[in-house]
């Protein structure tokens, strides 16, 4: 299994998911359990893996779907 990314942004995370899994690639959050346990003062990020052979395009397909930082509306 390879690291992706870490983050406590439980959205963040779903989104990556849902791109990966529309891909037909699995992926799993790791410490949702020990993260939760700290009480939720973010101090644990939570590690998105996958498979090492899915890696590669794991992290194509993230860089593509990757919206970029929210900008405010005029």
């Amino acid at each position: 299994m390879k690291e992706l990314f870490r983050s406590n942004d439980p959205v963040r995370l779903s989104w990556a998911e849902a791109i990966l899994a529309a891909a037909g690639i699995v992926a799993l959050v790791l410490d949702e359990h020990t993260a939760a346990l700290e009480g939720s003062i973010s101090a644990i990020p939570r590690r998105l893996v996958v498979d090492d052979g899915d890696y590669a395009s794991a992290q194509r397909l993230l860089i593509e779907a990757d919206p970029g930082p929210a900008t405010p509306e005029s």
